[in-house]
């Protein structure tokens, strides 16, 4: 069944929220984001900022100890306007060249779907009106927290969150641990292009429609939030400092290779000592994102 929801409001906090909505297993739900800021399409301010979640949406007969499958099935910018900060996160550059970043604070983008691009408008500096290709992408998404918390959007850990990983587009589906009846799933912080690690701690903010289809699995525990898409599986580590978060997506790759794919903890090790490849999602947050990847070429059969 195909649900068109319209939201009304929103959560900055992703934890056991009274649901808007109920569907069944293998529903799809089209829907809008607001962008981190709380403006929608209109550039109306609808919402206080912090990467504002429409929903959360429970699942039917989806229970703590099951994986939530989440298809994206579109996103897709439904306004022009556009906006990332400027300058660089202090956190990603020497601490004696921080007092050299720039003090703009905005710029700002004319966002074409049609032309499939974002073109840089201001502020003006030697780039000129740089247009660069658009890779629209959910920024903050998951389920609720594990042990009734209500985790702000601003961060990210097992249920999935605040990840700024530019590989959540369409055609990736995403796993998540559930810890709540019904899931309690929540989607926004669309951009509409970005860079590994968010490093100016926004991407091209924007508002989207959305549509998934969700999933239920059950009886599957992960541990870690993991995605699959046409050429790669993946796993996610959450976490402060970085190699933390290097720690538990690794962790997690082995667990799934020798519990879905028949390897054993040898095999699993070697096939990752070399084929293994690693993407930086959020740098910017309190908890950084690592993606652990495996080319499905490399999988058993």
């Amino acid at each position: 069944m195909e649900h068109q929801f319209t939201p009304s409001h929103y959560y900055t906090t992703m934890g056991p929220h009274e649901p808007v909505l109920r569907v069944g297993n293998g529903d799809t739900i089209v829907t809008t984001t607001v962008d981190a800021r709380g403006f929608d399409q209109h550039r109306r301010q609808i919402t206080p900022r912090g990467n504002p979640q429409t929903g959360p949406f429970y699942v039917e007969d989806c229970e703590p100890g099951d994986t939530l499958v989440v298809e994206i099935n579109e996103v897709r910018p439904n306004r022009r306007y556009g906006f990332c900060r400027s300058a660089v996160a202090p956190n990603v550059v020497d601490p004696d060249y921080v007092g050299e970043l720039p003090q703009t604070e905005q710029a700002e983008w004319d966002v074409d779907v049609d032309a499939d691009t974002a073109t840089l408008i201001a502020p003006e500096s030697k780039l000129g009106r740089l247009s660069i290709p658009l890779e629209p992408m959910l920024g903050c998404f998951g389920v609720a927290a594990a042990r009734g918390q209500a985790i702000s959007t601003a961060t990210s850990a097992e249920h999935g969150g605040n990840m700024d990983y530019r590989g959540f587009v369409a055609g990736t589906t995403v796993h998540f641990p559930v810890f709540e009846p019904g899931a309690l799933f929540f989607l926004g912080d669309g951009h509409a292009a970005q860079g590994d690690g968010e490093i100016v701690g926004s991407g091209v903010e924007i508002s989207m429609d959305v549509r998934v289809t969700l999933r239920v699995i059950r009886k599957k525990y992960i541990g870690w939030p993991r995605a699959v898409n046409e050429d790669w599986i993946m796993t996610v580590g959450n976490a402060r400092p970085l190699d933390q978060a290097v720690q538990h997506a690794t962790t997690e790759m082995l667990r799934w290779l020798q519990t879905d794919y028949g390897l054993d903890a040898v095999g699993a090790n070697l096939l990752l000592s070399q084929c293994v490849r690693y993407d930086l999602g959020n740098i910017f947050d309190p908890a950084y994102t690592m993606v652990c990847k495996l080319n499905r070429m490399w999988l058993p059969e």
